[in-house]
């Protein structure tokens, strides 16, 4: 299927004391509103006369919840019953889910980005069957209950992903084939690179997509895989970076590239604020520099999944620091693994991070 024009957004600006057609989804002015959005819930327009269209303008980052507790597996995976994938509601138009750890140790996070005319799936989990992984199942009844509420009939939506070689990221793919209304990034390097219009000077280079309104920015952010891409919601001013920078074990592929898509980031965040930096796993623990092994499907003592930006620039200087060495280097939020295996560990304790001994699972 073709793929429609990508186009650059124009941001509407908040003007003090207008009323009305100005503000159609309420007034940032009044109290109810949150600082930061246009828009209410849908769900109290009742008088709709037709689809409802929200701004997606804000004088700040769109509010959001992300106070609660991810399931975290169980010890034993068989008498695990959390649902297969969990769903979270960050705001009316942002869902975060997270696959059953139980189901794959990994347990991938994915994201749904709704704009007026359509929704974005980032990533796919590392489960294709659906009878064990029900991504599609999941997204098309979030998707339904979101089109009723802003009184749609359906909604296009598009697939895409922080690299297509990670299989921990894209293998629920595969449920949405012959889905109507559905474009799906490829995931081959150079398709992808053409889908997203990032061939052009790899991987220098950034795109946009247009969701309504709603912009997504596509920075080519290679090092941790060939293809690696991050993604910026100009909304809620999430960083999603996939295996690029998360709070665990970052495993680098290419150490020259990984320095250069993190100083690429670094540069994107001077330009563009950022409220949170979303990875797409969790492996440390809460106690500083403590992760989980690999394989472990129970994980009760978690670090949370979102990084202060300023993690982007503490990655930069301790990636520079293992960039041509085969070493681990623990820091207290990520530990980086450059030309050594997964597994590896090490003797060397990090200054000025205290050594605490997580408390046992059991």
């Amino acid at each position: 299927m073709a793929q429609p024009p990508l186009r650059t957004p124009t941001m509407s600006a908040h003007q003090p004391g207008a009323t009305g057609a100005a503000h159609p989804n309420g007034s940032p002015a009044e109290g109810f509103n949150p600082p930061g959005a246009r828009n209410t819930d849908s769900a109290v327009l009742l008088r709709r006369s037709g689809p409802v269209r929200h701004d997606y303008g804000c004088d700040g980052p769109a509010p959001g919840n992300l106070a609660f507790r991810w399931t975290y597996g169980s010890n034993v995976a068989a008498k695990n019953r959390d649902p297969r994938v969990q769903v979270v509601q960050y705001n009316e138009d942002t869902f975060v889910m997270r696959q059953n750890m139980c189901v794959h140790w990994e347990a991938p996070f994915t994201y749904l980005l709704f704009g007026n005319s359509g929704v974005l799936l980032i990533d796919t989990g590392a489960t294709a069957q659906s009878q064990w992984y029900p991504l599609r199942a999941t997204v098309d009844a979030v998707i339904a209950r979101w089109c009723q509420m802003r009184g749609r009939r359906s909604i296009p939506l598009i697939i895409v992903h922080t690299s297509g070689e990670d299989v921990a990221q894209n293998q629920g793919v595969g449920q949405f084939a012959g889905r109507a209304e559905t474009r799906i990034a490829p995931l081959p390097l150079a398709a992808m690179k053409r889908f997203h219009r990032l061939d052009a000077a790899w991987p220098d280079t950034t795109s946009t997509i247009d969701l309504g309104d709603r912009i997504v920015d596509v920075i080519a952010t290679p090092g941790t895989h060939r293809d690696g891409i991050s993604f910026y919601d100009r909304y809620t001013r999430f960083l999603l970076t996939g295996d690029l920078l998360f709070p665990g074990k970052i495993n680098i592929g290419n150490d020259r590239d990984y320095v250069a898509s993190l100083d690429r980031l670094a540069h994107w965040k001077q330009a563009h604020p950022v409220k949170w930096v979303m990875g797409g796993h969790v492996e440390m623990q809460f106690v500083p520099g403590k992760s989980y092994p690999r394989f472990a499907n129970y994980k009760p003592y978690e670090r949370v999944l979102q990084m202060e930006p300023a993690l982007i620039d503490e990655a930069l200087t301790y990636a520079r620091e293992v960039r041509g060495s085969d070493m681990v280097l623990i820091r207290p939020d990520f530990i980086l693994l450059n030309g050594v295996s997964p597994d590896q560990k090490t003797d060397v304790w990090p200054q000025g991070v205290p050594n605490i001994t997580p408390p046992r699972p059991f």
